[in-house]
């Protein structure tokens, strides 16, 4: 017999047997029992979680002999007909490749003309969002007001690029993403039918790989049977997907609390040995560090989809960190993990990542903090003051009893020393500033060196320019001298550049300039380019 691959061979072919859409198999099966159908419906949802085979079911639904309490009877001839893809009047098309215009309009003429031999003609449009905007013109009318025979059913991935005009003339169903539990009960059934030996930790693993896909999960299903035959193990799912190891992310929690570097890139080394998808590690480390942060936030690990043997592994291993902690380790990691995707040297990148993680400080909750200092206040000679560096509180002096008594506590924390730059210092390391300017930005320098420094006042460094362009340029980058003048004297000068007052004049006179030109400079604040 010829081979047929799992999702295929067990397609649901009743509402009941489809996994995880009781919300849709319900209110179809309640519309068909109560002949309330609708002209059109809309599927919308993830890939793999049942669209299409809802719609043929209902497809089959509508055209069978014998209805058995709104599920098909597959056993009449249209049932198998349409199963096997043979009956005339269902219609399966593919909106990627019958996109356009005239295949709308071919179809916008065939619906006129009554079924062959069943009830109803079913329209089945997978992927319709593809079709073109004049496609979906054409079949605006035709879907607002169709023969009584026909019933359209659309699925979609991408149920935003569906205008709005098509979704108000449709009844919308949301297909929702198939839980981890949900798919792994459905595989230990197919399993069973299939006399296939198959561990729960193998299913857990298949499942999650499968990403809320029931289709994903049984064509991963396939893939690991075909490795492993008859008997399958979490060792071998693990070496046939080449899945991270779920050891290896206690590892590196366990190397963060040792802050052991050095273990930290022999880490980095093994996952580049053994061929892990770098960026796949760190989505399994963000989700390990989530479980974490999940039983030290709610104190249970329920909500950890996990056996139960590491279920209670989290449950150990969160109380040695805290929930602030944690969050601050999924931030680095969910910010790796980006940086990962555009990095040259992603190995380099990596293990940069994981010494930061390593070595980030831990994080003392307020509580704590406030504790620590009352014992320091109860322990201190005097019993009378603790001065907090940092704090307003600090250099207070408790005063006399008397004085406290009529007077008002005041507290004063002492301001750091600021330091300027005096003119002397200026002039005599002037040459010297220059140059780191003209190092890091040659043009910006060669600029300055053209310029003059005048004095400095109160800190304040002040230049004079010959011309437009030097005083614009060197206008546009004050800020950056700034930078440049803590780097040279120790802290950031601000710069006050002036036109020359020679240049200024002419003949003894004020150059004047245009007044529409003095009026942008003066409203608008404009500079001669």
């Amino acid at each position: 017999m010829t081979y047929i691959v799992t999702a295929r061979k067990w397609r649901p072919t009743t509402f009941e047997d489809v996994v995880g859409q009781a919300h849709v198999s319900a209110t179809l099966k309640n519309a068909i029992q109560q002949n309330r159908l609708g002209h059109a419906y809309i599927f919308s949802g993830p890939r793999g979680v049942g669209k299409t085979t809802i719609a043929r079911i209902l497809a089959r639904v509508l055209n069978c002999a014998q209805p058995v309490n709104g599920d098909p009877c597959n056993q009449c001839e249209s049932c198998l007909e349409i199963s096997g893809g043979r009956n005339v009047d269902v219609f399966e098309i593919d909106g990627a490749t019958n996109r356009g215009v005239e295949e709308i309009r071919n179809l916008r003429e065939a619906v006129r003309y009554a079924p062959a031999k069943s009830k109803y003609k079913v329209y089945i449009i997978d992927e319709v969002h593809m079709l073109t905007k004049e496609a979906f013109n054409a079949l605006l009318k035709t879907l607002e007001e169709p023969p009584s025979h026909v019933i359209f059913i659309f699925a979609t991935t991408e149920v935003h690029k569906v205008p709005a005009t098509i979704l108000s003339r449709c009844q919308r169903f949301d297909f929702r993403r198939i839980a981890i539990n949900d798919i792994i009960e459905r595989l230990r059934f197919i399993s069973k039918e299939e006399n296939i030996t198959i561990d729960d930790d193998a299913l857990l693993y298949i499942a999650k790989k499968g990403d809320g896909s029931m289709r994903d999960a049984q064509s991963i299903f396939d893939q690991v049977v075909a490795f492993s035959g008859t008997t399958v193990t979490a060792d071998q799912v693990i070496e046939t997907l080449n899945i991270v190891d779920q050891e290896l992310y206690f590892e590196v929690t366990g190397i963060l609390r040792a802050r052991d570097t050095k273990r930290g890139l022999l880490l980095v080394a093994q996952i580049v040995d053994k061929g892990y998808d770098m960026r796949e590690f760190l989505s399994g480390l963000a989700e390990h560090i989530r479980n974490l942060l999940t039983v030290t936030t709610t104190g249970s690990s329920d909500l950890i989809e996990t056996s139960a043997e590491y279920r209670s592994r989290y449950s150990e291993e969160a109380g040695h960190f805290s929930d602030v902690d944690l969050i601050r380790y999924l931030r680095a990691i969910l910010e790796l993990h980006k940086d990962l995707r555009w990095s040259q040297q992603p190995r380099l990148r990596l293990e940069s990542g994981i010494i930061e993680l390593i070595n980030m400080e831990k994080t003392a909750d307020i509580q704590t903090l406030v504790t620590r200092l009352d014992e320091l206040k109860k322990n201190s000679p005097d019993n009378t003051n603790i001065p907090i560096m940092g704090s307003a509180t600090a250099g207070w002096k408790k005063p006399p009893e008397e004085v406290r008594e009529n007077t008002p506590i005041k507290y004063s924390a002492p301001q750091p020393a600021v330091k300027t730059i005096t003119a002397e210092e200026a002039f005599a390391r002037w040459d010297e500033f220059v140059g780191a300017v003209r190092t890091a930005r040659i043009n910006l320098g060669s600029v300055l060196s053209q310029s003059k420094l005048v004095d400095v006042k109160n800190g304040c460094v002040q230049l004079s320019c010959e011309n437009d362009f030097q005083l614009n340029t060197l206008r546009r980058s004050k800020e950056y001298l700034g930078e440049i003048s803590k780097r040279v004297f120790g802290t950031a000068a601000p710069f006050e550049i002036k036109m020359n007052e020679g240049q200024k004049k002419s003949n003894g006179e004020e150059k004047k300039e245009h007044p529409v030109i003095e009026a942008l400079r003066r409203e608008l604040g404009a500079e001669p380019m």
